[in-house]
Order: C-alpha cells, then structure tokens, then sequence
C-alpha cells in the first residue's frame, strides 16, 4: 500500500553547483549530500538530486509555459517579484512569466537546464 511521497528527484550534472542552487538560491534545507545523490527539504516535502557523474541532463522540449514533458517541480513564493529578481541575478535562466485569476506564475531553469516553476497564488 502507498503510504505517501518519499521524494521528487531532479538529476544534476554537478552535485556541488545544484546543491548549491537548491540551497542558496530557493531556501531548501539540505538533509544529506553526496557525488550522487543530495536530498534537501522544501516545507516538508524532500526534494532529490540525482547526479549524472558530470553527463549533460538532456533538455525536454519547452517554453513560457514551461517543459512539455515529464513532471515540473512547482514551488509556492509569498513574493514572485523578489525571487524573480534573486534568480535573475544569480543567472537563471527565466523562461516565462503568466498572471492568472488563480495566481502569478515565473517558469525558470536551474543551472542544468531543468524546468521549474514559482506559483504565486492570488487566493487563500
């Protein structure tokens, strides 16, 4: 029987970079760490890093709206403006941007090129 999530994984060519990224640049608390495999908490849910041995992640195909492939990792931001700021000047790559009813969306790439999105929701 399925008890929960364990995990949501991303797989990095560079464990200390994405390490890093996840720590520095989006909050996580980092759980452990190795050349293969870090995981980091994200208000209670742990977030993989699965690494390549310095291989490439291969892109998906992708756009504003974000990957098309796949499953997209979407974080919750109190201030979309703030961190759309914080991850342009750190360089990420920023994709799109979408007001919604529902929310304020920024899609963005970490440094290996995964897709991720910032939802800022405009209700409760």
């Amino acid at each position: 029987m399925i008890g929960g999530v364990q995990d949501v994984y991303l797989n990095v060519s560079d464990m200390e970079r994405a390490v890093a990224f996840y720590r520095d640049r989006l909050g996580m608390t980092v759980l452990d760490t190795s050349p293969w495999w870090s995981s980091l908490d994200c208000g209670g849910v742990r977030i993989g890093l699965h690494g390549t041995g310095g291989e490439a992640v291969p892109r998906v195909p992708r756009d504003a709206h974000g990957a098309h492939t796949g499953a997209t990792l979407t974080l919750c931001s109190t201030d979309l403006e703030g961190d759309a700021k914080d991850l342009g000047d750190c360089g990420a790559t920023l994709l799109g941007r979408a007001d919604e009813a529902w929310g304020r969306m920024l899609v963005f790439e970490d440094p290996d090129g995964n897709v991720l999105k910032l939802l800022q929701p405009t209700g409760p």
